[in-house]
Parts: structure tokens; C-alpha cells; sequence
């Protein structure tokens, strides 16, 4: 996960555009937040663990200037949530000084680590991509060039070096970036929802392979590895991870949702009294789930929402406490047949618990219906879906899980019709969460803590 943003903005508040659109990615992220900037080719970086408005306030932000900027919010996969792995980091190399924020997990980052031949201050999985850019000796273009060669899995980055700005996706394009124009300045940034709130017109993704340079003389791009057939965007940001009014591929997130909705109700009917979501990812389902069917949708749940997504929490003791804190019944479901829309079922804690509140507020019925597939094994690529043992669905039955959330009935949609709701064929998509059919090799050693001091 986490949320990547990059600008060229010369006498334009740069740190401040990369807050606001920091803002704009915070979903995809809440454990730190960081912001880089550089002035005259000297970099300056402010991270710290916490949301973006926690590590930001004006004083901070007023002595943040420059040219560029990058920003970051984190959600870990690789390294514990830790200052020293908040982004953007700043790596001092035998050539030059990199600044860099990453999105996504790489499968080699053992072999990359090792081969960096000296010790990194962080145990994540990023620092070894800015310390393969600046203790290359050659020009900054090529090194990055030849960096992205050796990286394996999922990489989009931003970067500050040497007075410029480069952003890039790795050959799959796992993880989402967008190009942006603000008057004749440009901005990158992970969705497109960040474009929006910055008031920066939409020009196009960066394609999987492409590497963008930002500098004086403007905007250049090389196709700096070749892509992977019609690359591997990760279905996960479809049903649940983009924000719904973001753009993947030129398919706007939310009308895919509604239409995941209106096919899970075409696959799954249920006789029932109201429609309601699991707020907020499972809201465009539920509204497609009630238009197909004619059943009336309700808020139903109440969610309070200055509580982060439970989701991301870093661990379940928090997660659960997180559901307590964040949604209550209306009284209205008292005594009818519930339709319940999420997005997904991951471990199943979330929704057994939603489940029973439901049964206590006096339901009849809780009938859950899921707009993706079972999840049934782990991700390398950026998105921290734990180990299979703890995926419910891994090794369940869809009465099983039914009868582990304690719900009257169950369903989800198929996996064709997941992927007719995204527009985009199979081929252009990573399902392996799904399918357990990954596009790289997987490494043997996953572990998210493996690179912490012993």
C-alpha cells in the first residue's frame, strides 16, 4: 500500500502542495508520513510516525522550501513501524543523495540488501532501492535506469536527486501513478484523487516500466524496462484500497464497485428488507447491491469516522478495538431481513463482529454478501494480508466462514464476475490473493519483520 506524491512547482509552496495531497492518499497509509524537499539541489526531509496532520503543523511546513518535493504516508509490509522506516528517506551514497518514498514490496530485497554491501539504517525494503541510485557512479538517469533492472516485485517510487525529481513503476505496474499538470508545472502522485484536491489536471498514468524525470528543462520519460505483457495491476486496489473517486487504468473505482454490487446481487440474491453497507469501501457495492434488486439501501451502521481504517492497524489487538470504537447500529435494522455489503474477508474478525452488533441491535437476518472473491492467500506485493493459516477462507468452506461470522448466509462474487465489473481483462490484472497464481516468484522468506536487528 502506502502513498506516493511528487511536484515541480518553482515559487509555489511545494511542501504544502505535497501536505494536502499527502491528505489525499492518507487512506493508503496511517502508521507515518514524511515530506522531502529540495532547494537548489540540498535536501531537506521531515518524517515522523503518526497522520499526516499529526507530523504537520505550519511551523513545520514553513521551513520546508524549495524547488521539488516528495511526500510519503506509510503502511508496512516490510519492517516494523518504526521512525527509522518512515519515508521519505534520505541515503547518503558514494555518488550522490537520494530522497526517496516507495509504495509496494519487493521479493528480492533479501539478495538487494546483501548486495549493497554495507549496513542501512532502516529494515524495510526501500532503503536498498536509494542505496543502489546514489552509490551508482554513473549519471543519475542511468543509474536509476539500471536500479529498476534489479528490482523484483512490486516498486513505485518517487525520488529527489541532484536538483530533479523522478518517479517510476516497475515492469508490472503492481502498485498505481498518475501524472498530473498544475498550470506548467507537474505533479505525480499514487491516485488521482490527490491530482483533484491539489487542483492539478489529470494527464496520464505512468506506464510499468517507465521511468519520469522532472527537472528545468521539464518533463522527460524513458521506457527503462520493458513491461510485462499487459502489466499486473493489483485487482485489491479495485475492491477495497483506491479511493472511490480515483481513476485505475481509466476505470473510475467507484462504478466499478457499483457494478461489482449489481453482479453479486445477479449471482447471490436474497430475499430481504434493507441493503446496507459496511462503511466505507463496501458502500458502492451495497448501492449497486439495492439498485439491481430493488430492496431499499440504509446507512444501517454508523461509522465513526475519525477512527482509521481497522484494517491497516499494525496489529489485531488494536484492529478489534478499532471495530468497537468504530461503527453502531441505527435502530431501524431492529426486527428485518439485513443484505450486509463489504468488500472483503480477510482474517473474518471485522465481520463476525459486525455480524453479531447486528443480531444484538435485534435483526431477523444478516445475510453478508462479499464484492470480491475469497481471499485465500498472501500477497507479496505491497498489501499485508498475514499469513494463509490466518486467512478464513484459506482453507474453509463458504459454509464454514458462514458459520464463523455467524451470518444467516453468505456469498461472494465469482472471480469473472469480479473481473467484468473492473473492465479490464484478466491478463492485465495481479489476482494471485484470489487465485494463488502469482506473477513473480515468491520469496522464501516473507517475513515482514526479517530485516529488523536481532
Amino acid at each position: 500500500m502506502c502513498g506516493v506524491f511528487g511536484v515541480r512547482a518553482p515559487g509555489r509552496d511545494v511542501a504544502r502542495l505535497s501536505y494536502f495531497g499527502l491528505y489525499a492518499l492518507q487512506h493508503r497509509g496511517q502508521e507515518s508520513a514524511g515530506i522531502a524537499v529540495s532547494e537548489n539541489g540540498r535536501l531537506t526531509a521531515v518524517r515522523d510516525l503518526g497522520l499526516v496532520p499529526q507530523v504537520f503543523d505550519e511551523r513545520t511546513l514553513s521551513g520546508l522550501r524549495g524547488e521539488y518535493a516528495i511526500g510519503h504516508t506509510r503502511y508496512s509490509t516490510t519492517g516494523g513501524n518504526a521512525w527509522e522506516n518512515a519515508q521519505p528517506l534520505l541515503h547518503h551514497g558514494r555518488k550522490r543523495i537520494v530522497a526517496l518514498g516507495h509504495n509496494g514490496n519487493l521479493v528480492n530485497a533479501e539478495a538487494l540488501r546483501e548486495q549493497a554491501g554495507k549496513p542501512l539504517a532502516s529494515s524495510s525494503d526501500s532503503e536498498v532501492i536509494a542505496a543502489l541510485i546514489a552509490d551508482d557512479e554513473r549519471p543519475l538517469e542511468e543509474a536509476i535506469v539500471a536500479t529498476m533492472a534489479r528490482l523484483e516485485g512490486a516498486a513505485t517510487v518517487v525520488g529527489l536527486a541532484e536538483g530533479k525529481l523522478f518517479a517510476f513503476r516497475d515492469s508490472f505496474g503492481f502498485r498505481p501513478l498518475v501524472i498530473g499538470r498544475l498550470g506548467e508545472d507537474h505533479v505525480v502522485a499514487s491516485e488521482s484523487c490527490a491530482l483533484d484536491l491539489v487542483g492539478a489536471t489529470f494527464e496520464r498514468e505512468v506506464r510499468a516500466g517507465e521511468l519520469v524525470i522532472v527537472d528545468d528543462e521539464g518533463l522527460h520519460s524513458v521506457q527503462a524496462v520493458e513491461p510485462e505483457n499487459h502489466g499486473a495491476l493489483c485487482i485489491f486496489e479495485f475492491f477495497y484500497l483506491a479511493r472511490p473517486d480515483t481513476r485505475l487504468a481509466g476505470v473510475e473505482v467507484h462504478g466499478a464497485r457499483v457494478r461489482m454490487g449489481e453482479r453479486l446481487a445477479a449471482e447471490s440474491p436474497v430475499e430481504a428488507d434493507l441493503v446496507l453497507p459496511i462503511p466505507d469501501s463496501g458502500t458502492p457495492a451495497a448501492i449497486g447491491f439495492a439498485r439491481a434488486t430493488g430492496i431499499p439501501f440504509s446507512e444501517g451502521l454508523i461509522k465513526n469516522r475519525y477512527v482509521g481504517r481497522t484494517f491497516i492497524q499494525p496489529e489485531q489487538g488494536m484492529r478489534e478495538q478499532g471495530i468497537r470504537m468504530k461503527f453502531n447500529p441505527l435502530a431501524e435494522v431492529a426486527g428485518k431481513r439485513l443484505v450486509v455489503v463489504d468488500d472483503s474477508i480477510v482474517r473474518g474478525s471485522t465481520t463476525r463482529q459486525i455480524v453479531q452488533m447486528l443480531f444484538d441491535a435485534g435483526a431477523a437476518e444478516v445475510h453478508v454478501r462479499v464484492s470480491s472473491p475469497p481471499v485465500i492467500s498472501p500477497c507479496y506485493y505491497g498489501i499485508d494480508l498475514a499469513s494463509e493459516d490466518e486467512m478464513i477462507a484459506a482453507h474453509s468452506t463458504v459454509e464454514e466462514v458462514r458459520a464463523a461470522i455467524g451470518a444467516t448466509s453468505l456469498a461472494y462474487i465469482s472471480l469473472d464476475g469480479l473481473q467484468a465489473a473492473t473492465r479490464r481483462p484478466a491478463s492485465a490484472l495481479c489476482r494471485a490473493c484470489l487465485t494463488r497464481e502469482y506473477p513473480t516468484r515468491v520469496p522464501a522468506d516473507a517475513a515482514k519483520l526479517r530485516f529488523e536487528p536481532v
